[in-house]
């Protein structure tokens, strides 16, 4: 659970389980608090389609009032992440389309990066196989990112010719592996090895294929079982002190911090600590 506001305040409409959430155009489901997204359409590398770009869109800004989900794992099916935007269902099309078109799609799709960011759940890219165009804007979209050794991560946009600047990727990639790096892979759509994508900070770590998906829940588990409202605070912080100075960053962080002290979840830490005992923590 995110959000901890009691059912008699009139603001808790708008809260709601996502364990019934039923996914049309992925596959979906939620256990002990670490909701798992699988993008399942194999026989073509996991592309995306106008349909599941939208979807996924309104699913992570419904997140943002869920009551059951406080971690999401993203992976896809059949050895392979996903292959960005489908060639047929989505590439030609837009080649037919005015500008007024153009532009409700391509701020549509930004707009689901925007709904991951702003979602208040740490989300971890299970990355195995093909990690591509939007598919690499959805891994770097992510808080934490595990790969595999045969896992390759390009954003190849210029490969299709278009600019490198998509999705917010001339902003979010710099701040995660160096503009030197970013402008690299950005101007060339060459594909970013595992092992590149570990010594450059892209992952967090590497897995065996095998373990993959272990990995990603065990860290996404040990998430879930933290202060769940302290973790959307420090991904708040995260996201808003990119544009603020030292001075503004560090007044920022003194207000969030004086506000995770009044959590209960603070006050049982301390307890748990004083009777060396281990915290339980429940996000309120």
């Amino acid at each position: 659970m995110n959000h901890y506001i009691p059912e008699s305040n009139p603001m808790y409409s708008q809260y709601h389980s996502m364990t019934g959430y039923k996914a049309q155009h992925f596959d979906w489901k939620v256990a002990s608090g670490v909701a798992t997204i699988t993008l399942n359409r194999p026989e073509r590398k996991n592309p995306l389609t106008f349909d599941s770009y939208h979807e996924l869109k309104e699913l992570f800004n419904k997140l943002r009032y869920s009551t059951d989900v406080r971690v999401v794992v993203i992976e896809g099916s059949g050895g392979n992440f996903c292959s960005g935007g489908d060639v047929h269902e989505i590439i030609g099309p837009l080649t037919k389309m005015s500008m007024p078109e153009l532009l409700n799609f391509t701020r549509m799709t930004g707009d689901l990066v925007k709904s991951m960011r702003n979602a208040p759940q740490p989300i971890i890219s299970a990355i195995d196989g093909i990690c591509a165009g939007a598919g690499a804007m959805i891994a770097l979209a992510s808080d934490l990112r595990i790969g595999t050794t045969g896992s390759k991560v390009a954003f190849l946009f210029t490969r299709v010719g278009l600019a490198g600047a998509d999705m917010g990727a001339c902003a979010l990639l710099p701040r995660v592996i160096g503009q030197g790096r970013a402008s690299e892979l950005l101007f060339t759509g060459r594909s970013m090895l595992a092992k590149e994508a570990l010594d450059w900070g892209f992952y967090n770590q590497i897995s065996n294929v095998d373990t993959l998906l272990q990995d990603a829940f065990k860290l996404a588990k040990s998430l879930a079982e933290g202060p769940t409202f302290a973790h959307s605070m420090t991904k708040n912080m995260l996201n808003q002190e990119w544009a603020m100075t030292i001075d503004q960053a560090i007044e920022a962080e003194a207000q969030a911090q004086a506000i995770c002290m009044q959590t209960n979840d603070f006050t049982r830490a301390y307890q748990a600590f004083a009777s060396k005992s281990n915290p339980e923590f429940r996000g309120d």
